[in-house]
């Protein structure tokens, strides 16, 4: 089934009946129609746009030289899963007018399978609006900081029942909390702790215990469930799940108590940051697909790279947590988060129009 925001609007329209819909515009820029008496009109965008789908995967088709034809994709439903994603607005155009487009052609295309539409992202609790300079948009935001806070914050909160607010004290709030606090603090304090008390090599000695077969049982239920929600596109659900997986780590390290342990236990002390730095490449693998560039920094730090990584496909952590074997080199590096203070929310408040 669609989600709901896709399904509704789309059975709201064929229970109401269609109607006659304009499809043109009186606009200069635009593709022509190209029929007498409509010499100064042109196709409305979200008629004629949807085809574009075709022609951009053809035209890469010819421009990459690729060994696959467009027709794959577009001409194979059978072997194809086509999703959608889009805003509320337009699933009108993508579930009756795109999808009857082509069966009117009577070829055999790859329809929908499952739209994924989303509901609106607001600003302060208002609208965008580019025109009163209210709301920060793409080419600001990523000026402001790296493009993975955006990621993460839009990901873990993407309007997919109803309308979310963008707010500068949420978005710093989750970057503090979460990626500086959580995941960035785990990465910093195993590795500063490892480095000061036995060196810059992933430590040897020891083997797994008890509560390390306590941590892979908790890990591979979590991860599991991440990889669900990501394959069914509950992304909320699925980013609370990743949040989840880190503080896993940090519940370990806490309970393993290393600082302790080494006063007694050299050893033991070493196999538990070995597998909290086993934790950090894990961390990085399951946190590339939204935030690539922190994944691979995080990567960088024990001299791997992100394209050397496994698939995601039956993601086993039990032999992920052994991975990496002691004598492998790191490095501390920096922090891979900064916190968000209070006059910076301020500052950006006023610079976006959040009190208008």
């Amino acid at each position: 089934f669609w989600p709901d925001v896709a399904y509704t609007i789309a059975q709201k329209w064929l229970k109401e009946g269609l109607q006659a819909r304009c499809i043109t515009r009186d606009l200069k820029w635009g593709f022509p129609v190209n029929k007498p008496g409509y010499e100064d009109k042109v196709f409305y965008v979200w008629f004629d746009a949807p085809i574009g789908y075709i022609g951009i995967t053809k035209e890469w088709e010819a421009q990459n030289k690729a060994e696959r034809n467009w027709k794959d994709w577009w001409m194979n439903p059978q072997e194809v899963r086509h999703v959608e994603f889009m805003g509320k607005d337009n699933v009108p155009y993508h579930s009756i007018t795109f999808p009857a487009t082509l069966l009117g052609t009577k070829e055999n295309w790859t329809q929908v399978d499952y739209l994924k539409g989303v509901s609106y992202l607001t600003f302060e609790g208002g609208k965008f609006s580019k025109s009163e300079n209210r709301g920060i948009f793409a080419e600001d935001a990523i000026k402001e900081f790296p493009a993975d806070y955006w990621r993460y914050w839009l990901m873990s909160n993407i309007p997919e029942a109803s309308d979310t607010s963008f707010t500068f004290d949420s978005f710093a709030s989750i970057i503090n909390k979460d990626l500086n606090g959580v995941l960035g603090n785990f990465v910093s304090r195993v590795l500063k702790m490892t480095s000061s008390k036995i060196g810059n090599e992933v430590p040897a000695g020891g083997n797994l215990g008890e509560l390390e077969q306590k941590l892979i049982t908790t890990l591979q239920a979590r991860v599991n469930d991440y990889f669900k929600y990501m394959n069914e596109l509950e992304f909320r659900k699925a980013f609370a799940e990743l949040r989840q997986i880190w503080v896993e780590g940090n519940n370990y390290i806490s309970e393993a108590e290393p600082w302790v342990v080494i006063k007694e236990d050299v050893e033991k002390a070493s196999q538990i940051l070995r597998t909290c730095i086993n934790l950090i490449r894990i961390f990085a693998i399951l946190s590339a697909p939204v935030m690539p560039t922190t994944s691979e920094k995080m990567l960088a730090k024990l001299g791997l790279k992100l394209s050397d990584m496994p698939s995601l496909k039956d993601f086993d952590v039990r032999r992920e947590l052994t991975s990496l074997k002691a004598g492998t080199p790191f490095e501390v590096g920096d922090m891979l988060f900064e916190r968000i203070p209070e006059e910076r929310i301020a500052e950006l408040k006023e610079k976006y129009g959040a009190s208008k």
